[in-house]
């Protein structure tokens, strides 16, 4: 059976475009999850979708980036499922995990970077943006100036890819939401 899990940071972000791709790779049942990648432990359907898949089922994800930002947790995912004999494919990257990837050094080596450029990716934007706030906390500023206000819009816009929820966005550069929401 193919299982689809799908997932976006925030309520505003959409979920249609991920689940459409998973309807179209063949999905019968699709696990949908609204919540942070940055840690599994609030990840309740991604636990459902494992606990739900048997052996010979096939987990679809859109992108590694989708089922974890950490490669630590990547892995962990990957490997308890291949437990399971639980296939994982990534349908953007065109890669599918077994247990016979065993010994295929090249396709171990390629995950394992992808999984490493999410984490990267979401840690630079954290670090990107813990630097503005703490630049304007030192320059006397609360976060309200105009290279302040751009860039939390720019992350706002951006956070189906960067993994920020408004949140994240609001805490990372001190605009409150209310002003997040009419300007975006």
């Amino acid at each position: 059976m193919l299982i689809g899990y799908t997932r976006v940071s925030t309520t505003g972000q959409d979920l249609e475009t991920q689940k459409e791709i998973l309807e179209n790779e063949g999905c019968e049942k699709i696990f949908v999850e609204k919540v942070t990648g940055t840690s599994t432990k609030q990840r309740t359907q991604l636990y459902e979708a494992m606990e739900f898949a048997r052996e010979g089922d096939t987990l679809v994800v859109t992108k590694i980036d989708r089922l974890a930002r950490s490669i630590m947790d990547l892995n962990k995912i990957v490997q308890g499922l291949d437990e399971k004999v639980v296939k994982v494919r990534f349908v953007k990257e065109d890669m599918k995990f077994d247990g016979s990837n065993e010994g295929n050094s090249l396709q171990t080596l390629l995950f394992n970077i992808l999984g490493s450029f999410a984490q990267f990716e979401r840690d630079l934007i954290v670090e990107r943006t813990t630097e503005g706030r703490e630049r304007a906390k030192h320059m006397g500023r609360r976060g309200q100036d105009e290279k302040t206000l751009k860039r939390a819009i720019k992350l706002y816009n951006e956070r189906e890819t960067n993994g920020m929820s408004v949140n994240d966005i609001v805490k990372a550069t001190g605009v409150p939401r209310s002003t997040l929401y009419a300007k975006k």
